[in-house]
């Protein structure tokens, strides 16, 4: 399969023209995009992220909130400056704003030459060529459609951490998310396909491989009839020995049993780390959003999560102004923040999405009071936050080196511990002994703590 992939790239003559990849959103998103360039690669274009060489742009979009849909249009338009201005010759939009906004935006941005959905990545290099010929295309397939790329991801030079996404689409149907219906029903894919992605990518440099769907913990159920999640980590830690770390996001927390949990205490490069979404202490709240969980069996569950997984960092989101939410709601929220003392959260606003269950529900709560109550929780998690990082003062750490910084006159090499997810989490900042490259392990003494990041020396 490999010789064949090879042999396909060689054949290919170059096109010639430097393609633009713009990725929205989440990590997901961008595993799609990466294997987009790598199709486009494969079929003889060229990646440029120097817009001032770019010919052509691909833009895949986000619209999972508010805020994220206002991004893509604000991104699109923007692009299509660029094309009224000539800089580019073709502009295509791919991703979950196109699937749902179908015709609007081919319709009124005149510049963009193709739209397509969340199924069509593997037809990126057609599409491409369609628009660099003139042709006006909309391109939506089946949301359920499975499908491969031809090419290798394409995930930037010396990046030592890489995103796995181990499945597509979501069943929960939880009553805010709109996912179902720009995603479709949950579809894992097969085991053997993402050992040999996950291979590829540490060969080329990948260090800490971070597993991502919308849902990780029900991987495997559609195809074999049981959940395999614990198997795949196991299998990753075992056969991919390039692999230093291996981290979990999206967990919903009624899916984690103790197959998982034995997976990561016993397996070393498995970090002890979960993103697990709780959204809300108040069951009332709970079921109005059509989770599966309960305040008691959250309680229970983090509980049991510290005992048998000793240091253990736990993350999780969650949901102001909910429709419906009143007062003693949000206390119950702040009581379950105060009393987990999670080592991380994120709390969003509720965001009202037309074509959700939720968005027709009454109760619809002010901006301001949404923004207040997020507001509260994010205080109250900064002073657990600050006492957690300081409790680690003392101890010596194991960390990967992100890069360097500079300050006035001197140099700091920084660094995430395994409590830090890329990109969401805080930084180790330390004094290093040598100069050391991306995606190195390094030990670490804390020397100080704030609510979000460490200081050190190296040791």
């Amino acid at each position: 399969m490999r010789r064949t992939k090879k042999k396909t790239m060689r054949t290919k003559k170059k096109t010639g023209t430097k393609v633009l990849a713009v990725s929205l959103g989440c990590d997901k998103t961008r595993v799609d995009t990466e294997k987009m360039l790598g199709a486009l690669l494969a079929h003889g274009y060229e990646w440029t992220d120097d817009e001032s060489k770019a010919q052509a742009a691909v833009i895949n979009t986000c619209c999972f909130i508010h805020d994220a849909k206002t991004e893509s249009i604000r991104e699109i338009l923007r692009l299509a400056e660029m094309k009224k201005e000539g800089a580019l010759r073709a502009l295509v939009v791919c991703g979950c704003l196109s699937e749902r906004y179908k015709e609007e935006i081919l319709r009124e941005i005149p510049e963009v030459d193709a739209v397509t959905g969340t199924a069509s990545c593997d037809r990126i290099a057609q599409l491409l060529s369609d628009a660099l010929s003139g042709k006006k295309t909309l391109l939506f397939e089946d949301i359920n459609r499975s499908y491969k790329c031809a090419g290798r991801r394409i995930t930037g030079a010396g990046n030592h951490v890489a995103y796995l996404k181990i499945a597509e689409g979501c069943n929960k149907r939880c009553t805010y998310c709109i996912i179902p219906s720009l995603r479709g029903r949950y579809r894992s894919v097969p085991e053997e396909e993402l050992i040999e992605e996950a291979a590829f990518l540490a060969a080329n440099g990948t260090r800490e491989l971070v597993l991502v769907a919308q849902e990780t913990t029900l991987y495997g159920l559609d195809l074999c009839g049981e959940k395999r999640l614990a198997h795949l980590l196991r299998r990753l830690a075992r056969e991919v020995k390039e692999l230093s770390y291996l981290r979990l996001l999206y967990c919903y927390p009624e899916e984690i049993d103790d197959a998982l949990i034995d997976a990561i205490a016993e397996e070393e490069k498995i970090v002890p780390y979960l993103d697990m979404p709780v959204q809300s202490g108040s069951d009332r709240i709970l079921k109005r959003m059509g989770r599966r969980t309960t305040n008691a069996e959250i309680r229970a569950l983090v509980t049991k999560l510290r005992e048998r997984i000793p240091g253990i960092a736990l993350r999780t989101t969650f949901i102001t102004g909910f429709p419906g939410e009143e007062a003693a709601d949000h206390n119950e929220t702040m009581a379950l923040v105060r009393d987990l003392a999670f080592d991380r959260i994120g709390v969003f606003p509720f965001s009202r999405e037309e074509g959700t269950p939720a968005f027709r529900m009454r109760g619809q709560v002010a901006e301001a009071l949404k923004k207040r109550r997020r507001t509260e929780i994010m205080r109250l998690q900064q002073e657990i936050s600050l006492a957690r990082s300081r409790a680690l003062i003392g101890e010596t750490m194991e960390a990967i080196v992100e890069g360097t910084l500079t300050e006035e006159d001197r140099t700091v090499t920084v660094a995430r511990t395994y409590r830090d997810a890329p990109e969401v989490d805080g930084y180790l900042f330390f004094a290093a002994k040598k100069e050391h490259m991306s995606g190195d392990r390094v030990r670490v003494r804390v020397t100080g703590a704030d609510a979000y990041d460490l200081t050190g020396e190296e040791v």
